[in-house]
């Protein structure tokens, strides 16, 4: 008698990895915005990621798809109301189960740099850029990280910001700035000589002094083209410092709210590899049976979706504390921490069970594996992320 379960899931349109049917907290009409987001990114974002990644090739050409769509911007307040948070979340886990690359490349555009528009442009800069870029007419950039500051870049960022007349001269160097060379727009955040404070600046497409040069040979997010930004004398009006961003406290803000999506992102990685290290084992036949029928590979497999529905848990949670505006730093940052932490075992367990197929791009799993390192370090190291929380639990910092 076979021992497979022939139940159908609690839903027809829940993903497999979603074992406890998370998806149902979403209402209706976001639950049929989520199946059509998943329709369209297996359809348009599946096909050829394995290759655009093995090429470095940025998926720019997706982007007009993701406006029509109407896929941009839902969680960014300005022109238009912005979506639940628990959605945008959940959008964001779909696109990086499909192509992490692809995901960060949105997240940027999306999150990082229109969710910096929407804390602290003023509303004539949000009227100019967010509506463009809602339409993928304008691509963003956002420089924060440089050569020689990441994790200290709080105190540590050097590039630097100094008022002449009517514009802002800025000089220094920024580092693994993702969509850097062909963004329309980049927010660069610089320290004004004046009087010390991190500042936020829109330095567009073809400003004298910009330098973008692409950092090639990557072994994670290689369909992201990350950048070395050079700023040498490098002159901005002064209606393009952005009018809320005047200290490190407005940036780590727009950071508080974007590490979350990270966390969704990982969750979206473990699920991706979990799918495709799933289908692997039915399909594979080792002594005569499934791969999928021998206890070992099913405890791998049960461990994956533990992992993923602990993970699955934990964001959803953080998203409804955001809802009722009681999410705090700390719980970002162990999401962040977490979700990561684990979507590095979930990877290694989708690979072990593929045996050698598992470390080739044909098999998928081997391109999630290696993008995991980049969404485990960015965004705040778990490291990090861990004295965030460490500093809540214990009243103590304990960063230096």
């Amino acid at each position: 008698m076979s021992t497979r379960d022939p139940r159908p899931p609690l839903t027809p349109d829940l993903l497999a990895a979603d074992f406890l049917g998370y998806q149902q907290l979403l209402t209706d009409d976001e639950r049929a915005l989520v199946v059509r987001a998943r329709e369209f990114y297996d359809a348009e974002v599946a096909p050829g990621a394995n290759q655009r990644w093995l090429d470095e090739e940025v998926p720019r050409h997706l982007a007009p798809r993701f406006a029509e769509e109407g896929l941009l911007g839902l969680g960014v307040d300005g022109d238009e109301p912005a979506r639940r948070t628990l959605l945008t979340g959940w959008l964001r886990m779909e696109l990086a189960r499909v192509d992490p690359s692809t995901a960060t490349f949105v997240g940027v555009h999306d999150g990082l740099v229109m969710g910096t528009l929407a804390v602290c442009g003023s509303e004539e800069q949000k009227a100019h850029w967010l509506p463009r870029m809602r339409r993928a007419e304008a691509i963003g950039a956002f420089a924060l990280t440089e050569p020689d500051h990441g994790s200290d870049v709080a105190g540590g960022l050097a590039t630097s910001a100094r008022r002449d007349g009517d514009a802002w001269v800025l000089d220094g160097a920024k580092r693994w700035i993702g969509n850097a060379c062909f963004a329309d727009v980049v927010v660069v955040w610089a320290r004004d000589v004046a009087d010390g404070q991190v500042k936020g600046f829109l330095v567009e497409k073809g400003t004298p002094g910009f330098t973008a040069t692409p950092i090639r040979g990557k072994t994670a997010l290689r369909a992201v083209e990350n950048a070395d930004i050079t700023l040498e004398g490098c002159r901005v009006p002064a209606a393009n410092h952005l009018a809320g961003a005047n200290s490190f406290k407005d940036t780590n803000e727009v950071l508080r709210r974007t590490r979350g999506g990270v966390a969704w992102e990982a969750v979206g990685v473990s699920v991706g590899a979990y799918e495709h290290a799933l289908a692997y084992t039915r399909e594979r036949q080792q002594f005569g049976r499934p791969l999928a029928s021998f206890q070992l590979v099913q405890d791998h497999l049960v461990r994956m979706l533990s992992d993923i529905t602990a993970s699955l848990g934990m964001v959803v949670r953080v998203c409804q504390l955001e809802e009722a505006g009681e999410r705090r730093d700390e719980h970002a940052a162990m999401a962040k921490a977490y979700c990561t932490s684990r979507m590095r075992d979930v990877v290694a367990r989708a690979r072990e069970v593929m045996g050698g197929n598992g470390v080739l791009a044909g098999h998928h799993v081997a391109r999630f594996v290696a993008d995991a390192e980049a969404l485990y370090s960015y965004e705040g190291t778990r490291e990090v992320n861990t004295l965030v929380v460490g500093r809540a639990v214990t009243g103590h910092g304990a960063f230096v």
